[in-house]
């Protein structure tokens, strides 16, 4: 009988076992398919593959963080068009196009909509998968951003219109005497608001406040 392995063992071979991102490749040349497919795999990625635009809308989940490698010309709905639908339902997916086709303007129309790179077929594996790294490396860091957004929207939701014109002042550098003469109120009163402020934000300090209110935009004016 095996003995088991040691729980650091088992740990370490769970992590080297670990997606390192997803990748969707949508392109209806199947050898094209499969060859990234094996390319991307082999360096630990999670592949999906879609013959259409069509295929890939029906399994496409907006809140993955990942990287969309895709066809320019397809049967049905184009890149191009996909791209245009991505755009429409605000999905932040990084895009590579990769095409046999590739003109300069086509490359120009897809990067001013935000495309993060224009390759041509026969492409370059090592810089692919560099590419496909530094993309997701990219997207993780945006939904940490965002998610940081959410929740210090979510922070700033609790506290109430007039502790929210406390903020602002604060944000805006303002004493608690000058808040008071601008609200028209006691500095006792504005003492008793900046501190539920702090309770509500979750804020030890005024950098910790600053950092909830600025990051989610409060008191940009």
């Amino acid at each position: 009988m095996t003995s088991p392995l040691p729980p650091e063992t088992a740990a370490a071979a769970g992590d080297a076992e670990e997606p390192r991102g997803v990748v969707y490749v949508v392109d209806d040349d199947e050898a094209v398919r499969d060859s990234l497919q094996y390319l991307l795999e082999a360096s630990r990625y999670q592949v999906r593959t879609y013959a259409s635009a069509e295929a890939f809308l029906q399994d496409f989940d907006p809140q993955a963080i990942a990287v969309l490698i895709l066809d320019v010309r397809m049967p049905g709905k184009s890149g191009l068009q996909l791209q245009d639908e991505l755009l429409a339902r605000k999905a932040r997916l990084p895009i590579v196009f990769i095409t046999g086709h590739g003109d300069v303007p086509m490359a120009v129309s897809t990067m001013k909509k935000g495309a993060a790179d224009f390759i041509e077929k026969p492409f370059n594996q090592a810089d692919l998968k560099a590419l496909v790294e530094r993309l997701l490396v990219q997207a993780r860091e945006r939904a940490a951003a965002a998610e940081r957004q959410r929740m210090n929207e979510a922070l700033l939701a609790r506290l109430t219109p007039r502790e929210q014109q406390v903020l602002e002042r604060i944000v805006a550098g303002r004493l608690n005497k000058q808040i008071a003469d601008d609200l028209g109120i006691a500095i006792k009163t504005v003492e008793a608001h900046r501190a539920n402020i702090m309770d509500k934000l979750q804020a030890n300090t005024v950098a910790d406040l600053m950092r909830v209110a600025l990051a989610s935009g409060s008191g940009s004016g």
